[in-house]
This record gives C-alpha cells, sequence and structure tokens, in this order.
C-alpha cells in the first residue's frame, strides 16, 4: 500500500525512468553516473513509497509492469518539467532571457515601440518581448498580479511594493492648428491654458490627469468641450480639425503632427512635462538585468534630450 505522505524525489525518477528505456540496470546506472547499487536503492525506495510495483526484474532481463507503462510517460514529464525549471532559473537573474512581459501606456507606446522592439531583437536577442498597451491603474495591476514584468509610465507610480527607474524627462508640447494665433511661439508660460479650448484624452490616461494638474497649479480654467477620446492621434485630429488645442509629450510631436496642418507652441524654461520610467515589483530581484532594460528604452525614446 503506497504512503500517503510519500513524494519521490527526482532521482528516483530518474532511476526508474533509465531502467524502463534502458531494460538493463547496468546500463542505466552508467547513463546516470551513478553505481548500480545506487541505483536499484532508488529505484526499490520509488517502488516501495507508491505501493507499486514498476519494474519486473530476473536474471536474464528486465520487463515494464503495466503499472509502470501507465506512469512511466508521467514520470518523463515531471522530469522534463524539473529540467526546464533549471534551465529558465539560469536566466532570470542577471541576464535578460526569454518571454518579458512589457507593459506601456498609450501616450508612450506608438511613440517608443517602433525603435525598441528592434532594438531588443538585436541587443537582447535571448529575449521574447510580449506587449501590453493599457492604462496605468490596469498595468499596475497586471504588475501585482505577475501578468507583467515590467511597465512604462509616468512617474511616480505611486504603488506599494513597486521599484521604479526614471528613463527620461520630457516636456509637454502645445499642438495647434497652423493658423492658430499660438503657432510657433517658444515662450508660453501655463497661464496660457486659461480659457482655451483644450482638448482632453478620456478619464483614466494619466496624461489627462497631468493636463489638469498643470492647469489647477496655475488656476487656469480652460474650456472644457464634449470632444471625448482614447487615443492621442484621436485628440490631436480634432485639433486638425479645428475643435480646440492640445498638450502632447515631445515623444509623440513628430508622429502626431505629421498630417494635417498642424504645427507646435513650446513653453518657456522650464517647460512643464513628465518623467517617464521603467516600474516593476521590488520583490523581483531583477534590478540589475531591468537596468540594462532601462539603457536600452533611454537609447531609442523618441523627442528626448540624451543623458
Amino acid at each position: 500500500m503506497a504512503d500517503q505522505a510519500y513524494q519521490p524525489t527526482l532521482s528516483q525518477l530518474r532511476a526508474f525512468v533509465a531502467v524502463a528505456e534502458c531494460r538493463h540496470f547496468g546500463t542505466a546506472a552508467a547513463r546516470l553516473g551513478v553505481s548500480q547499487p545506487t541505483l536499484s536503492q532508488g529505484l526499490a525506495a520509488l517502488e516501495n513509497g507508491l505501493g507499486v510495483q514498476l519494474i519486473e526484474r530476473s536474471t536474464r532481463r528486465v520487463l515494464v509492469t503495466t503499472a509502470g507503462e501507465a506512469l512511466l510517460e508521467q514520470a518523463k514529464q515531471i522530469l522534463e518539467a524539473a529540467d526546464g525549471f533549471v534551465v529558465s532559473a539560469a536566466g532570470v537573474g542577471h541576464a535578460l532571457s526569454g518571454p518579458l512581459r512589457i507593459g506601456l501606456i498609450p501616450t508612450i507606446a506608438p511613440y517608443v515601440l517602433p525603435a525598441l522592439l528592434p532594438a531588443i531583437r538585436t541587443d537582447l536577442p535571448a529575449v521574447t518581448p510580449q506587449v501590453v498597451e493599457d492604462q496605468t491603474a490596469r498595468l499596475l495591476d497586471a504588475l501585482r498580479g505577475g501578468a507583467l514584468d515590467v511597465a512604462v509610465l509616468a512617474l511616480p507610480s505611486d504603488a506599494a511594493g513597486m521599484a521604479e527607474i526614471p528613463l527620461y524627462t520630457e516636456e509637454f508640447v502645445m499642438v495647434v492648428p497652423r493658423s492658430h494665433p499660438l503657432a510657433g511661439r517658444a515662450d508660453l508660460t501655463p497661464g496660457v491654458l486659461d480659457e482655451l479650448p483644450l482638448l482632453l484624452l478620456d478619464e483614466g490616461h494619466c496624461l489627462r490627469d497631468q493636463t489638469l494638474d498643470l492647469c489647477r497649479s496655475v488656476d487656469a480654467h480652460p474650456i472644457a468641450g464634449d470632444t471625448r477620446a482614447t487615443s492621442l492621434t484621436t485628440v490631436v485630429q480634432c485639433v486638425a480639425g479645428g475643435l480646440g488645442v492640445t498638450l502632447v509629450p515631445a515623444s509623440a510631436v513628430a508622429v502626431e503632427t505629421a498630417r494635417g496642418d498642424l504645427t507646435t507652441a513650446r513653453f518657456a524654461a522650464p517647460a512643464p512635462g513628465r518623467t517617464v520610467g521603467l516600474v516593476f515589483r521590488a520583490s523581483s530581484g531583477r534590478v540589475e538585468a531591468y537596468e540594462r532594460l532601462a539603457d536600452l528604452i533611454r537609447s531609442v525614446a523618441p523627442g528626448v534630450p540624451r543623458t
């Protein structure tokens, strides 16, 4: 009868699989690099613990019992999983390899990914990136739950249990129709936002919150409209259609002003802006590896000063 508290060891399972495949104790022992008595003891301990005869022994031949045949494939799967675990562990320390689940907010993803993904293929060829674009709150939830490894978003995240690596700081730039009175100016102050028809992203986007915080900081009261958009591209095209003006991060300017009769107006120094960073679980133990990823993101981020 099997001992319900019994847990087979990997060495015992290896002994069973080796004997079952080699059908010879001496050959199986040589394959595992152990003595034949050690092999026999391991197999006997496995059979006793399970309460099942796995191998039928005789002086002339070795046979796998019916019970042994039924359990052999599962034993192989367990050993393969254990070996795969060891191989995976070799890549989760200081080096980056295997799947890397990266979250990005919508006001970063379209502008960083076109350069970042090829850079990962070149500089981190052992990494298989998996990309998730979502709002900050949901990305942080995914990080907490282990569904993401890292996230690129605006700092600070103010999330318990998270570590942050600042990547770059970029200014906010006003996008306006080319015929707008502010077009081409580079001396704006935040107070100019007062009573402007300012178009914003929908609720939940951090850029919306940052823009409103900027307005509040200078007691500006922009003219609120009924336009609602979930992407920066849509907001900018509404600007091109004459519905108002908007603020975009510097990294988005080249892409978003390429279509339509649009131009920019910039703030005088120190210009309002945001800090973008790499966020990950503090418990991950992969600070060194993620520092390398951070360096790579800094090297390809568009429209921001290189440090």
